[in-house]
């Protein structure tokens, strides 16, 4: 933790034990329990809880659909705040890694699942919203092996245009504020289809690159392979030269001093 409580991080406060696997399991077990991935996990339970109130009596209340808006309205806020918790005070989980894209994305298809359930929205925007957001869920996956897609300016005013314009639909709104959330809700349909193609150009230069690295790393360690096995083989041919040279000496020539014998071994290496 970098100058972070140990409360606020999520653990015990004890000091870790030097060299013990068991008090760094410990550590990360707590850690679940911090502050970001608590805001995750309220977004995942009040899903459920705003479906229930945007439906309620038919879905046409404006009461409820009220404390509709206001679920979805909370939901939205903990989603700007449980990402920037958990990179600021190093509260970086696995679990918060796959619950909070999957919470995000459970918020808004439910509620636009709902919405043209209503026949407020039509289901053609559903699709293409749903389709991109969990199309390019699945994309990142699919390069994280080689790099990580960052979150660009467009895709951030595509959240905040399809949150701004789903709570609008999901307030009984009428007059001039029906006709101003349809032009909200056009915007975030053209960023959403804009930056899931900008998306999908990432993806594909980025999964090219580490391809590229990877098969210029693998071709260097195996010349690097080749080159020290070259350098070792010249050592066999002379060491037999050597061999084949003094046990030809010894029993085809007749004895001879210890200098001219040396320099028959010599000659015979060379």
């Amino acid at each position: 933790m970098t100058g972070v409580p140990a409360s606020a991080a999520g653990g015990s406060g004890a000091k870790p034990v030097r060299g013990g696997k068991l008090g760094t399991a410990a550590v990360n077990q707590a850690s679940l329990w911090n502050i970001a991935n608590l805001l995750t996990m309220l977004r995942l339970v009040l899903v459920p809880g705003f479906v229930m109130l945007l439906l309620h009596n038919g879905g046409y209340d404006p009461a409820w659909r009220s404390f509709a808006w206001a679920a979805f309205a909370i939901a939205m806020i903990t989603d700007l705040f449980d990402g920037h918790l958990a990179r600021t005070y190093n509260l970086v989980t696995d679990f918060g890694k796959i619950a909070d894209p999957i919470a995000d994305k459970a918020i808004m298809g439910a509620a636009l699942i709902c919405l043209s359930y209503l026949g407020d929205l039509p289901w053609w925007v559903t699709g293409v919203i749903l389709f991109r957001e969990i199309g390019i869920t699945l994309m990142r996956f699919w390069v994280i092996r080689h790099a990580v897609i960052p979150a660009s300016r467009g895709g951030k005013m595509k959240t905040l245009a399809q949150g701004t314009a789903v709570g609008m639909y999901v307030l009984a709104l009428t007059g001039p504020l029906a006709t101003l959330r349809f032009w909200v809700m056009a915007v975030a349909v053209v960023l959403t289809v804009v930056t899931g193609l900008d998306y999908v150009r990432q993806a594909v230069v980025l999964r090219r690159q580490g391809l590229a690295a990877e098969r210029a790393a693998a071709e260097e360690a195996a010349g690097g392979a080749g080159a020290a096995g070259a350098s070792a083989v010249p050592a066999g041919p002379s060491a037999v030269s050597a061999g084949s040279g003094v046990s030809g000496a010894a029993e085809g020539a007749e004895p001879v001093s210890g200098a001219s014998g040396a320099r028959g071994s010599a000659e015979a290496e060379r």
